[in-house]
């Protein structure tokens, strides 16, 4: 049975390791579906979070493979009941007299914001789980999207758990 799953991977901040960890699902035919990376709170080492579907093989598969990529630190599946996920939304919409009030009724319900106001055009920025961004695209279709970027997700663990910075 196939499901979503979240993998935390921690890397050394050095180029070409996000090359090489995504090159890896791509020569084993796995598709990301979602792909963030960022450094943290060590300027050495980045985090980069990716979501697929697949099942349980897959996932020990995958595990198996980035576990033995040069410069991974550390590699953890996320369980969605003990973690945090959020994804980051930037959406331009027409903006039209007969339109606007009904865009920032949407806007205060979603708890978004307007981050750029023209005569044409706003620019909304919203985060939160998939869910919540998908249902938003969905109701902005209906005045004009014109152009939207998402981050893909981000995931932390709730509480003390945390991904070791192990050294190799």
């Amino acid at each position: 049975m196939e499901k979503q799953y979240v993998i935390g991977v921690l890397v050394s901040n050095i180029s070409g390791v996000l090359s090489r960890v995504s090159g890896m699902f791509t020569r084993r035919g796995f598709n990301i579906d979602s792909l963030t990376v960022g450094e943290t709170e060590n300027a050495g080492v980045s985090r980069i979070t990716v979501a697929f579907h697949g099942d349980e093989d897959i996932k020990e598969r995958i595990l198996t493979q980035l576990e033995k990529l040069h410069d991974v630190r550390e590699v953890e599946v996320l369980d969605k009941h003990e973690t945090v996920v959020r994804e980051l939304l930037l959406l331009k919409v027409r903006n039209t007299a007969e339109t606007r009030q009904d865009i920032m009724a949407a806007v205060e319900i979603f708890r978004s914001k307007i981050v750029d106001y023209s005569t044409t055009a706003l620019v909304c920025e919203l985060t939160g789980e998939t869910s919540k961004i998908d249902a938003f695209i969905d109701l902005m279709k209906t005045y004009g999207i014109m152009e939207m970027c998402r981050t893909g997700i981000v995931a932390i663990e709730r509480g003390e758990n945390c991904l070791k910075t192990a050294v190799k």
